[in-house]
């Protein structure tokens, strides 16, 4: 397939960085910070779009569905990365939140630029998914046109699953037949073409916001808490520990002793330490409300 790349925003030239090669250390830093600014402005003008997908994401969950992230390149990896992270900061299940990569987990940590041509491989990498009508698939894609995420994105829609597309140019190629687009305009790149800076960035932000904004729906943050923390490490311990002393006021020594008792589970603490309950009973008001601020506040 030819690729004709001059049309698309990420690839034009920065009439501002026009000079960088041969700036100091401190004007590299400012230009690249200037134009770092301009994400967030981007990223707000689509917050409507994120909105829904905040909602299709959380609703997703609840009905037994999985998010699935599909890319290549940075995009891909950014995706990985956001949905490893769901696991200890949400404390999700390993198969609730999950990337598809081109050319595969070993692309984490050694780049295989040519994988992202194959249409082909990005039908046949949803398909060993076990890819099913309840997933949400979220393709991504800077330039908003690489052949593997678009052609994942299409055979996710042929088989009825809800899509979502993210890109960093107008009138993106996978956006044409996602159910939501999302088109965050951060024009030309301080050294053109590297779309791991302004669009990778852009895109990380949007995915934040996407699985947080979910997991905030499904009831995994109480106030701004993390309450779903998994306590896997003497580091998120202590952070769990003191979500549970911020939240009911006790003491170090009683934080600790119901967070051992709870097996770890900040959330069941704070709500036996509430209520007065066993473990065991703070499991099945858990199960019948997983949103501990109703729990609390009922009678």
């Amino acid at each position: 397939m030819k690729v004709n790349i001059n049309q698309l925003d990420t690839e034009k030239i920065n009439l501002k960085t026009i000079n960088i090669d041969n700036a100091d250390a401190l004007e590299i830093a400012r230009l690249f910070n200037d134009e770092d600014k301009q994400v967030a402005y981007a990223v707000e003008k689509q917050l409507d779009q994120i909105a829904q997908v905040i909602d299709i994401a959380a609703q997703t969950i609840q009905n037994d569905g999985r998010i699935v992230y599909i890319g290549a390149g940075n995009s891909g990896r950014l995706a990985a990365g956001d949905a490893c992270e769901c696991i200890p900061t949400f404390g999700v299940e390993e198969n609730v939140v999950i990337y598809i990569l081109a050319g595969g987990p070993n692309a984490l940590i050694k780049a295989d630029e040519k994988a992202e041509d194959s249409l082909e491989q990005g039908i046949e990498d949803l398909k060993q998914a076990n890819l099913t009508s309840k997933d949400l698939v979220i393709g991504l894609s800077a330039s908003g046109r690489t052949p593997y995420t678009k052609a994942g994105l299409d055979y996710a829609k042929s088989i009825g699953c809800q899509t979502v597309s993210i890109a960093c140019s107008h009138n993106a190629i996978i956006s044409q037949n996602t159910d939501i687009c999302i088109e965050i305009l951060v024009g030309q790149e301080a050294i053109t073409g590297s779309t791991r800076l302004k669009a990778g960035t852009a895109q990380k932000m949007v995915l934040n916001i996407i699985s947080s904004g979910a997991m905030i729906k499904l009831g995994k943050v109480y106030k701004n808490y993390m309450v779903d923390v998994s306590v896997k490490n003497a580091k998120l311990f202590e952070r769990g520990k003191k979500i549970i002393k911020e939240v009911t006021n006790v003491s170090d020594e009683t934080a600790e002793f119901y967070l051992n008792e709870s097996h770890g589970k900040v959330k069941n603490a704070i709500v036996m330490i509430n209520k007065s309950i066993s473990y065991e009973e703070s499991v099945k008001l858990l199960k019948e409300n997983a949103h501990i601020g109703k729990i609390i506040q009922s009678v």
